[in-house]
């Protein structure tokens, strides 16, 4: 794509959705890290299911270090990878208690250090809680970027070097995102649903070509 559509094809998801934000349930920046811990391999809706009641019995740090492994897990058991979570959630607990007064900071480097944060979870962390034009690339944002033509790669960190140069300032922040939303719902894996999209004209998916061609068969 070149500027000019770039500009459009952000325009269009903005007015589509002027305020968009995560679908995580949360109420404070260290609730948002641990949804977002906890979310890796699995749905925001089987996360804020679990979470409900564990935010309210442990809403910061210092609660949720307290339960120790064996209180945790039952809250957070019909999640998957809940052992793994549940050992990396109270280690950033405890850290973040020992060595944050248990404020979660708002630096990268720090957030990568903590257990079961990495690079993905930081940038989500800093776009959404401290409103840093981050972008966190998952299997959404991927697929997007190299199925539309907006920002193609091999890895998810050269799809995020590449998304922070095509992005247009003005849209940076937000367009983290306008682009999980559009491929969750739209731009899904198996099926794209090319016919309802707002970026339909814009994309270099063999699969919107197709749409375009049913929608009107003369161009």
């Amino acid at each position: 794509m070149n500027k000019e559509q770039r500009v459009e094809f952000f325009r269009r998801l903005q007015a589509a959705n002027p305020h968009p934000t995560t679908e995580l349930a949360y109420s404070s920046t260290f609730q948002l890290l641990i949804a977002v811990i906890l979310s890796a391999q699995a749905t925001d809706k089987g996360v804020n299911l679990a979470t409900r009641q564990l935010f309210l019995d442990a809403p910061d740090a210092h609660a949720m270090a307290a339960l120790e492994l064996e209180g945790l897990v039952p809250y957070i058991k019909t999640i998957g990878l809940y052992p793994t979570k549940a050992k990396n959630v109270i280690a950033t607990c405890k850290i973040l208690c020992e060595k944050y007064d248990g404020i979660v900071p708002e630096d990268r480097d720090a957030l990568e250090s903590l257990p079961g944060v990495g690079r993905k979870t930081a940038n989500v962390v800093l776009n959404t809680a401290f409103g840093h034009p981050t972008m966190a690339v998952d299997t959404h944002i991927f697929r997007v970027s190299n199925r539309t033509g907006l920002a193609p790669g091999k890895t998810p960190l050269a799809v995020e070097q590449k998304l922070l140069k095509a992005v247009p300032p003005e849209f940076l922040l937000d367009a983290h995102h306008w682009l999980i939303l559009l491929g969750r719902y739209i731009c899904k894996a198996r099926r794209p649903e090319c016919e309802v999209c707002p970026v339909i004209d814009l994309c270099r998916a063999p699969e919107a070509k197709a749409a375009r061609r049913l929608i009107n068969p003369n161009q």
